[in-house]
């Protein structure tokens, strides 16, 4: 693996969950550390400021730190795990997948129960059992052992397991939490690329908290950073895979990063979208055009800071997001880091006054 691989991997395979960022957080520290002036919001959203020739135009680069995951609920006299969840989960993808409980004692490993299909009754086999029903087996024989010897208690970390792998194909890269680390891989590539390059404007990679549970971090940060610009980098929702009819999502796997034309929580600024898709066409880099419907961005509330702020997204095309485990191309984030560097070399006081004329 490369060194962007690498990074990817250690990103990827962070505890991240919506208000337990911790992690992740560090990990962001450590890479950004040597390039960038380092802060944090009262919220937790880690900013990393670089420097160019003027202050101004301030260029907010957003990547959610948070993932989807669990936090314990309660612990049955019998030892197991009742469960709630931190953002959007559909019922059927958490059943027997393996997870880890961050405890006060350490990482403790579990499972998500099910029942073997020999005790299904013909009409339980025709039900998806809702989240509420579902319990995690960590191995404890009662609620005092997994109290006491365990050190859980309510309101733990519960973290999907998804070991970042290599595929076959070696340009796609299998992990968990797409959702938004890749976003955060890509602001840490673009201020790396940046280094030793003159760009008229100051960059702040912003790794924000609890997106998955409102774009909370996305309002304090921006409050913080007062952007000019806002380029919010987020993981695509693939529809390259059986099952997706192209109207309901049309990114597809090594076509390039995707401009998000719109999402439920924000309209992108139009001269900034187009700025997107003329530079694309200038330095030959493939681009795709998504809508999502139902949802939002960071940009929801990034765009809505102060007077107003000129906001984009861009993802990464990621099949499987909000599951246990996703993929994506390489090619895709090379891309999508290629496209980012190249605007933020335009974007002087000029160009951003511009894009509010």
């Amino acid at each position: 693996m490369d060194e962007t691989a690498k990074m990817l991997k250690e990103i990827a395979e962070a505890g991240g969950i919506p208000g337990y960022e911790e992690e992740i957080r560090a990990i962001i520290r450590k890479y950004m550390e040597p390039l960038c002036e380092i802060s944090q919001d009262r919220l937790g959203s880690i900013i990393c400021t670089k420097r160019g020739t003027d202050d101004r135009p301030r260029i907010m680069l957003a990547g959610h730190m948070d993932e989807i995951g669990f936090i314990v609920k309660l612990i049955t006299k019998e030892g197991f795990i009742r469960f709630t969840p931190l953002g959007g989960w559909w019922d059927q993808v958490v059943l027997a997948q393996r997870v880890v409980i961050k405890s006060r004692k350490g990482d403790i490993l579990g499972v998500t129960g099910s029942k073997p299909p020999h005790l299904l009754t013909e009409e339980e086999r025709k039900k998806v059992l809702e989240k509420k029903d579902m319990f995690i087996d960590i191995g404890g024989s009662s609620k005092e052992e997994v109290e006491e010897e365990f050190g859980v208690r309510p309101g733990d970390p519960i973290i999907p397991i998804c070991p970042f792998t290599v595929m076959r194909n070696e340009r796609l890269y299998m992990a968990k939490a797409w959702d938004d680390r890749v976003g955060c891989g890509v602001f840490i590539s673009v201020i790396q690329k940046l280094k030793g390059i003159e760009h008229p404007n100051t960059v702040l990679g912003v790794g924000t908290v609890q997106e998955e549970v409102g774009l909370r971090g996305a309002r304090t940060s921006a409050f913080a950073v007062e952007p000019d610009v806002g380029i919010v980098l987020e993981s695509g929702i693939a529809g390259d895979t059986p099952g997706i009819k192209e109207e309901e999502a049309t990114d597809k796997l090594g076509k390039g990063p995707a401009l998000l034309v719109y999402d439920g929580s924000m309209i992108p600024n139009l001269k900034l979208r187009d700025l997107f898709i003329d530079t694309a066409k200038e330095n030959d880099i493939p681009l795709q055009f998504s809508v999502i419907e139902r949802g939002g961005t960071d940009g929801g509330n990034i765009h809505l800071n102060a007077r107003g702020v000129p906001c984009v997204v861009i993802g990464v095309p990621a099949r499987y997001i909000h599951s246990h485990c996703g993929v994506i191309n390489r090619d895709d984030y090379d891309n999508a880091v290629k496209l980012v560097v190249e605007v933020v070399k335009k974007l002087d006081a000029e160009k951003a006054e511009e894009l509010t004329q």
